[in-house]
């Protein structure tokens, strides 16, 4: 699997968001957190963002949806042109459903996983999505530090990835940097959420670069 590098805009200036999204052209993915402060205590952008977004960017657009109610939201963001969308295990009413609206809506299906959420009880939901998002962090704002116990998360995923009982992205997001993206590399991980790490450099596009590198290195000696 080739390394994902997906720049998260909630550490970016909201006030010169074309320009800050333009920095990370050289990424793979724009991931775009969206949360409601029910869901997280927490309250961010929303779907009229994410429109504008598409207007200005040929990134794919990672939305991830920490929202109480994503039966009621998650299509429309599809139908605004997300590539991928990811919503919460612990919040989805009916997962095999909303994959299935997903994917008819032309986007890929992410499901997420608080630190607090075993694995081990949605493999079989798995099979739906494309995308599995492992949370190194509580959900809800960005800078914290990054949660290493969550590797034994991946790396269980990696091995069910390697031996075909599923086929998803292994993503990780929180606290990845350059001093944690090695280690999420080594446990398996495909895709990096990176917000800080990104936008808090005196150079966005290099710091893409740099990580995208770390983990190269490592995912290529494993």
């Amino acid at each position: 699997m080739t390394v994902l590098i997906a720049p998260s805009i909630l550490n970016a200036d909201f006030a010169h968001l074309a320009d800050e999204v333009a920095a990370v052209a050289g990424a793979d993915w724009l991931h775009v957190d969206v949360m409601d402060n029910h869901f997280v205590p927490n309250l961010t952008l929303g779907l009229p963002v994410v429109q504008s977004l598409a207007k200005v960017t040929d990134l794919p657009l990672d939305c991830h949806l920490m929202i109480e109610d994503p039966n009621r939201w998650a299509v429309g963001y599809a139908e605004a042109g997300a590539h991928n969308v990811t919503v919460h295990a612990e919040a989805v009413a009916d997962p095999i459903a909303m994959a299935a609206d997903l994917h008819a809506a032309g986007a890929r299906a992410g499901l997420s996983l608080k630190p607090g959420t075993p694995l081990e009880a949605w493999t079989d939901v798995l099979k739906h999505y494309d995308t599995l998002l492992v949370m190194t962090v509580e959900p809800g704002f960005g800078g914290q530090a990054f949660m290493a116990d969550m590797m034994d998360k991946v790396r269980t995923a990696r091995r069910l990835v390697d031996t075909g009982h599923l086929t998803v992205v292994v993503q990780v997001d929180g606290g990845i940097s350059a001093d944690t993206i090695e280690i999420a590399a080594e446990a398996g991980a495909d895709c990096f959420v990176a917000g800080s790490a990104v936008y808090s450099a005196a150079d966005p596009a290099l710091a893409v670069a740099r990580l995208r590198a770390a983990a190269e290195r490592v995912r290529a000696s494993v």
